[in-house]
């Protein structure tokens, strides 16, 4: 099992001040750009690359010990004997000391770390992408609650048709612009 592994910290909870006018003819939809915060919420997300699924649990904090409890929670979901390669980006809660210590005792566990400033090659950054685009960007949120409420509906309704993200790059190094 390949699990792509990664967090989205400090998702706003914003309500808009007045609402947006819908499109026109001719014209997109306005949104209102001042709002309310009710307050933020963090995601932590496992993707298995193979099926597109994922798991996710929304954390306090962000930090060492939250995250290898999430990966203790992870051990539980998945049958024992199943070896696990875990991609991580170098985030600072994945290479703290306690994280790495943790992984030294769960042998089953392969970790495969990106290149530095190369998070992007961590496929569960797809699912992050289109979390923001199709939740986050233009939601309205009435409250923390409501927020991490839609968040785990779309978590759902992306599971019950999951499938794997395709892979494109090659592997060349990208030329700078």
């Amino acid at each position: 099992m390949v699990l792509s592994i990664d967090g989205k910290t400090a998702i706003a909870a914003r309500s808009r001040r007045h609402p947006g006018r819908p499109p026109r003819l001719g014209e997109p939809a306005r949104q209102e750009f001042e709002y309310r915060r009710h307050g933020t919420a963090s995601l932590v997300a496992a993707l298995d690359v193979r099926t597109g699924e994922v798991l996710t649990k929304v954390i306090a904090r962000n930090n060492a010990t939250t995250f290898t409890a999430f990966l203790d929670h992870l051990d539980q979901a998945i049958a024992p004997g199943k070896a696990i390669h875990v991609v991580l980006d170098n985030g600072s809660s994945h290479t703290a000391e306690h994280t790495k210590a943790w992984l030294d005792e769960h042998p089953r566990r392969h970790v495969r770390w990106t290149p530095p400033h190369a998070s992007w090659l961590n496929q569960v950054e797809l699912f992050f992408s289109a979390l923001t685009r199709r939740v986050v960007r233009h939601g309205d949120f009435t409250s923390r609650d409501d927020l991490i409420e839609k968040l785990e509906a779309y978590v759902i309704g992306h599971n019950e048709t999951a499938k794997p993200y395709p892979w494109t790059y090659e592997g060349t190094p990208l030329k700078a612009a």
